[in-house]
């Protein structure tokens, strides 16, 4: 599969994807929880479906000089932390010099809909962050990395990823974009940065329900 059909393919299911539960609401009159179900499943679909377009598509140019496993899986666990200090620190920056709120609008109602029905959490926490990686990371970033260099795929990828969310978050967002194509770069592995944004997402997650409970 070439780069522009792989790219092409990748970010067609991710909008399939997202604009789902607006299908099955109007095609299965569905109750709020059976949509959050039916959503959940079209989550692990859709990351399904990536993963194989990825073992069909061509190896980028970045992908031909690779870390090793250990290497790899070291680089996304460190980058785990890595991306929760940051978020505080443009949190902070967010906050002082643009007057937005700690908290993101995004985050409360995805805690929101897991809280309604808890199966949504593997959606948020696991097949989203693994789509999003395909999508941002690979499917834009990695497809345009060999012509234009790091810089402008880098901050094209991390500003959709930012309006994508959609919170008014941009910085935080375009920050952790930033973040993820580096290590996309370095290591040569769209694992890499899958392992930080599903260990990121869920810390996060786990930490706003235990806030919510308590």
């Amino acid at each position: 599969m070439s780069e522009k059909k792989y790219s092409f393919i990748t970010i067609f299911t991710y909008g399939l994807v997202l604009f789902s539960p607006i299908a099955f609401l109007r095609v299965f009159q569905a109750n709020p929880s059976q949509i959050i179900q039916l959503t959940t499943l079209a989550y692990f679909l859709g990351a399904a479906l990536m993963v194989f377009y990825r073992l069909k598509s061509r190896v980028f140019e970045l992908e031909k000089q690779q870390k090793n496993f250990l290497i790899t899986l070291l680089i996304g666990i460190v980058g785990i932390p890595a991306s929760l200090l940051l978020q505080m620190v443009l949190l902070q920056i967010e906050q002082r010099f643009l007057g937005q709120s700690l908290s993101s609008q995004n985050t409360q109602n995805i805690v929101q809909l897991i809280m309604n029905n808890m199966i949504f959490i593997l959606a948020t926490t696991i097949a989203g962050p693994i789509m999003e990686e395909f999508v941002f990371r690979r499917a834009i970033f990695g497809a345009l990395e060999k012509r234009f260099g790091f810089f402008f795929p880098a901050l094209l990828s991390s500003a959709l990823f930012a309006f994508a969310h959609n919170d008014g978050h941009y910085l935080l967002y375009a920050g952790l974009g930033f973040l993820f194509c580096g290590m996309y770069r370095y290591s040569g592995r769209i694992w890499t940065s899958m392992i930080t944004h599903v260990g990121m997402n869920l810390l996060v997650i786990l930490t706003q329900l235990a806030l919510q409970s308590s």
